[in-house]
């Protein structure tokens, strides 16, 4: 058993870092349906044929009331904006979309990342970094970074970098170098949220073991497969590729979010446990209903 997984078994051991969400009722409903609509595509979605299919399940999610979406172009980077009807003023979201490098567009995320800039009262941009394997890494950084500078070009003074997945990943690694800035006179940044980030390309993180019959989307040899196609021969445990072999010090108020069945616990988890202490860190491990069962795979 790792670590990450012991510390969510044993309410003694728990950092004050962590903290755990039980499942609602109703988000227990939730949960069994979205298992059930995506339980076909478990382990299926790679390559370009992916995208398709993987941007219409990403289109699925319900649009709010009160966002409006415009595309827009943000550092030279095309893609979209999420505007809620009263935002705060000189504050922006850049939210990084997931899809493993290879997949997603800031379209299909729009009703996503609305719904974060509704709850937020914040615009969001979702930019259009380019994709493996057509733009191996560090392609994807390079854009994110782009887009970050050109809204700071477009007078935002708060910044917050959020991310799923692999957008995650790049969320945690922009966050790096936005930090240098910063010591450096930048003070837009003022946080970061990662959902779910894939912070360790090498795929070290046991719960690639202990949960891969419980995740609901991904194998560790999909996985594998994906991280491949973006990386294109370079090094794994490269900072920016991999947040969790960077130096963590010095980045803002971090909040990291996954899920208990997910096959990225280890990776979510252990970022957090390993950034020293002096900021506000809290990681929600969300349990499913029957969750219990699934420890029954710990070595």
């Amino acid at each position: 058993m790792t670590m990450q997984s012991q510390m969510l078994d044993d309410t003694a051991a728990k950092p004050r870092w962590l903290t755990v969400h039980p499942l609602s009722p109703e988000d227990s409903v939730a949960a069994m349906a979205l298992r059930a609509s995506v339980a076909p595509f478990k382990g299926k979605l790679a390559g370009t044929a992916a995208r398709a299919p993987y941007d219409d399940l990403m289109e699925r999610v319900v649009a709010p009331n009160d966002v409006t979406f415009e595309a827009d172009t943000v550092g030279g980077i095309s893609g979209w904006w999420a505007k809620p009807a009263r935002p705060q003023k000189g504050a922006a979201i850049l939210h990084v979309h997931g899809g493993w490098f290879n997949l997603g567009t800031a379209r299909a995320y729009r009703n996503l990342v609305g719904q974060i800039a509704s709850s937020a009262g914040a615009q969001a941009f979702i930019p259009d970094y380019r994709l493996a394997p057509e733009h191996p890494f560090p392609a994807a950084v390079t854009d994110v970074d782009a887009c970050y500078r050109g809204l700071i070009d477009k007078g935002f003074t708060k910044l917050a970098v959020v991310g799923d997945s692999a957008g995650g990943t790049l969320a945690l690694v922009l966050l790096s170098i936005a930090c240098e800035r910063a010591r450096r006179g930048d003070r837009a940044l003022v946080g970061g949220y990662a959902i779910s980030p894939v912070t360790d390309l090498a795929l070290t993180g046991e719960s690639f073991e202990t949960r891969a019959g419980a995740d609901p989307y991904f194998t560790k040899s999909q996985a594998a497969g994906l991280v491949a196609s973006y990386l294109s021969g370079a090094d794994p445990t490269s900072p920016l590729a991999s947040p969790l072999y960077g130096d963590l010090a010095g980045l803002p108020p971090l909040r990291v979010q996954v899920g208990d069945a997910e096959v990225l616990l280890d990776e979510a988890a252990g970022t957090v446990a390993l950034k020293p202490g002096g900021q506000t860190l809290l990681t929600n491990v969300k349990r499913e209903a029957g969750q219990a069962d699934n420890k029954s795979s710990h070595p």
